[in-house]
């Protein structure tokens, strides 16, 4: 029986999320996840806010990892970062909801290149976020 890719993405999904700890335990959502895309959420707890009385940037780079995760991985083969880069373009705020879409660029055998944006509820550019995903052996979803 052959599934279709969007079947394939959302049973990936369900697989990586089920042992995701990291992303569970930061309070993210998998709002959607479709062939070489995904979209996130994560509100901005107190926990997160660094010094200066914004979210810290290693939260909004790992919501956006998370995400490009999630968007490089639904092909059910197992993708790991390779690189990863990220602009802070605003802060995010105390209570504010993160939004993080990922797309796919490119990808090839062993390759992918995914682009990330992180933006507020309305709509405002939070970072954009680059990452290179590389093969590791096996699958996420068994017949694929």
């Amino acid at each position: 029986m052959s599934r279709s890719a969007d079947e394939v993405a959302r049973l990936s999904a369900e697989a990586m999320w089920a042992d995701d700890m990291a992303s569970q335990a930061m309070g993210m959502k998998l709002e959607k996840v479709g062939p070489g895309h995904a979209v996130m959420s994560m509100t901005v707890a107190q926990s997160m806010v660094n010094g200066h009385g914004t979210c810290h940037g290693g939260f909004i780079f790992t919501l956006a990892d998370s995400t490009f995760a999630f968007a490089c991985n639904s092909h059910s083969q197992r993708q790991v970062a390779q690189s990863c880069q990220i602009t802070y373009l605003a802060p995010g705020r105390l209570g504010m909801r993160l939004i993080a879409e990922a797309r796919e660029r490119y990808r090839a055998e062993r390759s992918g290149i995914y682009d990330v944006t992180v933006r507020t509820d309305a709509g405002d550019v939070i970072a954009e976020f680059r990452g290179h995903s590389r093969a590791i052996p096996g699958v996420l979803v068994p017949e694929t």
